[in-house]
């Protein structure tokens, strides 16, 4: 029979899998002989087992009364038991960390008689009453599914009729009555009492906890951070320990690095006489960590030597939640703490320098998403002004949209492609999908700890917290200011997550420092944190240039491109786009070439183009002088140069409306548009079969590519062209144009007196190009996956028409865990790279791979790309540094699990 659960003495952080990470490291504390509260664990794998069958796995239950009883020993306490009651809470515990997505209860074991007990035991009738309205409370939202908002509105209204602001100005008569209200609200809306049986009590929040696992909420953040939906939760049964027993007590949390920075010191927040859930939710504005140096010396020492414990145990940061009982340190939870992209680079350049961690430790704990976010602008400080108000820096970055009050205007808003800033008094688990939705969240209430704080910074949306200056007033959908402006919903407003600054208007932005250092590669002259950063990000791309296997080129079809590129590390270009070069005014000459009647119309305005794409050629050889350049010939529909149909016939239309004659090239170029229209024309006319019906196409570029490699290797230059021929799907079809190709460059060779040799390869982007592979290497010297239409022929989509279709329904239904345009579909489209990687090398030994869709920067992508075997991988300028970076990680991610077997 499985085991379904583990004593926090019997775990440790390897376990998380089975323990969950909130378990696993309970365990991993107890075992350093850190204050815990005794307690156990139930494992992923009965709550899978509970999903599965829909109904509490068999054993279970007697696993769990011989742990309660083992702990109930330890303590010399019986659970709810009247005179002295123990209590427990139980907490969800994912492997990954999924802050305020699933459930916990609090103070399970308090009953009508028990409450006396705690009474007359704690000797505070107040924290007695208050502990069992809390119990109830979460218990009949969490697990008898009663709207929360019953409850806040009691007790509302109770603290209005009393006239006081916050929970804790509420005396124990008033609590009292708050717990009667309570129970009649969950009868009104259950038809059920309020369970009484401790036991009772237990067995079904441990079932909540696991039902949680597939609530909206959990699953919207599973979808967003891409976790699997079959792991499972695990549940943490512990002895309740109270914060709120008065004001020698309280909880709080603490980080041993600052998450938004990476600054070394204790940064966190603390709330006197309240229990965590408090802290999180933001209900009542905390006090910094150090106020409990001032509050409680004692147990602030010992905090502060638990958590340079956990740094160095961990070697990273560490997010800890904790609990002061009437002066007595109690350590609840411990995780490596998530943070801010400009802090996590930070922290690890500053761990390798203190010895903790090795620079191969570093670049693995930074990643491309981060530095994507660190090149994004910042705002113009200079030009924001007066802000409306400050708050809390909880999350950095710049962001700017409408105001919004509500999780679905958000939501309702951004799909409709406005940006929204969702303002909050504070948020909770069921603002998640408005938080996905919004630019930047800004509240009201709440710190560096809050529910809105730790879930931007999870999720790098910028976030301000604890802007107490501001009234929210959540049903008119406005704030007001200290000085009377009134903001209401739809006004734009720019958030700055790094000042923790509130500006009205969109304020203007200016290029990060992490951008100026990839433009210029100079990591010196910044200010003291800006420059920490970017020598974190420095050092994590140094690192990852020198153990990466894959080259990292990019796509560019104009000189500055290519340069930038450069500038960014690319070393090369994998893919340029020569119908790029046809637009603006030699969108004209294309025209003739189309409508020439006549082979000699067709030359003359082929032989006008030639001289314009050799100097492109010439200028963007030169930016990457000495790396390798792949032009790939034209690709499109020659359609997509002329006129659109509709615009052109009605022109044509008005014209002759008025009785007069329609311009006779207007009418030449619509019987040419109606001549090539085609029902799906990514799928027609197009790539190699352009080359292969219109003659002269293919001489002509390749002529423009052969000129401009011979003049430059006249300037004493070392152009490195590659040929690349789009849609192959036959090697028939390659072998013509590579015999067409030949043939140009032997003339070219002859003519000039320099000898030109270009390596002519493919783009492999259909399912029949990858699955004959071996075939097409007989005649090609390279492939080049073009997985953006790889995508698209394997899935048979037409990317233009199914994302605004019917892509964010497949979203949200987990068909995709994400767009296949976004992260490659390995199952599908890797399997037919795979395939085609090991045939063209089994004809072809040592033939050069490479990939030239958008995929090539996407960090999920690249890893892929490394264990496929590929040598380089291309992608906007941009992305370069991404990619790098990636490509670095890929290297130690492959040697780890190659070490491991």
């Amino acid at each position: 029979m499985a085991r379904y659960v583990y004593d926090f003495t019997e775990g440790g952080r390897d376990m998380a899998g089975l323990l969950g990470g909130k378990g696993a490291n309970l365990a991993e504390m107890t075992r350093l002989g850190l204050p815990v509260p005794p307690g156990f664990t139930i494992t992923t794998e009965a709550c899978r087992a509970f999903l599965e069958s829909g109904g509490e796995p068999a054993g279970m239950w007697e696993e769990v009364s011989a742990h309660l009883s083992a702990v109930e020993a330890a303590a010399g306490r019986l659970l709810g038991g009247p005179d002295d009651p123990l209590l427990l809470s139980v907490r969800s515990g994912a492997r990954f960390s999924m802050p305020g997505m699933m459930e916990t209860i609090l103070d399970i074991g308090l009953n009508d008689e028990s409450v006396l007990g705690l009474a007359k035991v704690s000797g505070s009738e107040r924290f007695a009453w208050d502990s069992y309205r809390r119990l109830v409370q979460m218990f009949g939202s969490t697990v008898m599914g009663v709207d929360t908002a019953h409850f806040e509105r009691a007790i509302a209204s109770l603290k209005d009729v009393r006239g006081v602001r916050d929970d804790v100005h509420l005396d124990a008569g008033d609590l009292a009555q708050l717990v009667e209200t309570y129970r009649n609200i969950i009868h009104r809306e259950t038809g059920e009492d309020f369970p009484q049986s401790p036991a009772e009590q237990l067995r079904r929040a441990i079932l909540a906890v696991f039902e949680s696992w597939n609530g909206e909420r959990a699953r919207v953040y599973r979808r967003r951070e891409h976790i699997a939906d079959d792991l499972g939760t695990a549940v943490n049964v512990q002895r309740m320990v109270f914060g709120n027993l008065g004001p020698d007590s309280g909880s709080g949390v603490a980080f041993t690095r600052d998450p938004a920075t990476g600054r070394p010191g204790l940064y966190g927040d603390y709330l006197s006489n309240a229990q965590g859930e408090d802290v999180v939710a933001g209900i009542r504005n905390t006090v910094p960590l150090d106020e409990l140096g001032r509050l409680n010396p004692d147990a602030f020492a010992r905090l502060r030597d638990h958590m340079e414990t956990l740094e160095r145990h961990y070697r990273d940061l560490c997010d800890i939640e904790f609990t002061v009982e009437r002066g007595t340190l109690w350590m609840l939870q411990t995780r490596v703490g998530k943070r801010t992209a400009e802090a996590a680079f930070a922290i690890a350049a500053a761990l390798a320098d203190e010895g903790l961690i090795t620079a191969d430790d570093g670049l693995a704990r930074v990643n491309g998403e981060g530095l994507a976010r660190l090149m994004f602008p910042r705002f113009d400080a200079s030009a924001g002004g007066e802000p409306l108000a400050h708050g809390i820096p909880a999350s950095p970055g710049a962001a700017v949209g409408a105001a919004v009050f509500s999780s679905a205007e958000a939501v309702r808003r951004a799909a409709a492609g406005e940006k929204v800033v969702l303002v909050r008094q504070e948020t909770t688990p069921d603002d998640l999908p408005g938080m996905i939705a919004a630019q930047a969240v800004l509240t009201s209430r709440g710190g560096k700890t809050s529910h809105a704080a730790v879930v931007a910074r999870g999720m790098g949306k910028v976030c301000v917290c604890g802007a107490e200056e501001l009234s929210v007033d959540l049903e008119e959908r406005r704030f007001t200011t200290p000085d009377g402006t009134v903001v209401e919903e739809g006004t734009v407003v720019s958030v700055d997550g790094s000042a923790g600054a509130v500006y009205a208007g969109a304020v203007p932005l200016v290029d990060s420092a992490v951008m100026r250092f990839l433009e210029d590669g100079r990591a010196e002259g910044h200010a003291a944190d800006v420059g920490v950063v970017v020598d974190g990000v420095a050092r994590a791309l140094g690192r990852a240039d020198a153990v990466r296997r894959l080259e990292v080129r990019a796509n560019a079809d104009t000189p500055e491109d290519a340069a930038r590129a450069r500038r960014f590390g690319a070393q090369g270009i994998g893919l340029c786009r020569t119908e790029h070069m046809f637009l603006g005014e030699r969108r004209k000459l294309v025209e003739e070439m189309i409508l020439a009647r006549t082979e000699a119309e067709r030359d003359r305005a082929l032989a006008a183009l030639l001289p314009l794409q050799r100097e492109d050629f010439t200028r963007i050889l030169e930016a990457m002088d000495g790396l390798p350049v792949t032009i790939r010939l034209l690709d499109p529909p020659l359609h997509e140069f002329l006129p659109d149909h509709t615009e052109l016939a009605v022109r044509i239309a008005a014209v002759e409306a008025r009785g007069d004659l329609a311009d006779a090239h207007d009418v030449e170029l619509l019987t040419a548009v109606n001549r090539m229209h085609e029902e799906n024309p990514m799928l027609g006319l197009r790539g190699v079969r352009l080359g292969l019906v219109v003659p002269g196409l293919v001489a002509m570029q390749v002529r423009a590519i052969g000129e401009a490699v011979a003049r430059r290797v006249s300037a004493g230059g070392d152009p490195r062209a590659e040929i690349m021929v789009p849609l192959v799907g036959d090697v028939r079809e390659l072998r013509i144009v590579r015999e067409e190709v030949r043939r140009v460059l032997d003339e070219v060779s002859a003519t000039s007196g320099v000898f030109v040799d270009c390596p002519v390869g493919t783009m492999i982007e259909l399912p029949r190009a990858a699955l004959t592979a071996g075939l097409i290497a007989e005649e090609a010297e390279f492939f080049s996956f073009g997985t953006n239409d790889l995508t698209q022929t394997t899935w048979g989509f037409s990317r233009d028409d199914v994302e605004a279709e019917f892509f964010s329904a497949y979203l949200d239904k987990g068909v995709f865990p994400v767009s296949p345009f976004e992260t490659l579909d390995r199952e599908g489209v890797g399997r037919l790279i795979g395939i085609a990687v090991a045939e063209g090398r089994a004809t072809r030994p040592g033939l050069k791979i490479g990939v030239c869709g958008e995929h090539g920067g996407d960090p999920d992508s690249v890893h892929f790309f490394h264990a496929a075997g590929l040598d380089y991988v291309s992608c906007s300028p941009f992305r370069v540094p991404v990619a790098r970076l990636e490509a670095g990680r890929a290297a130690l991610e492959a040697a780890d699990v190659s070490d491991s077997r």
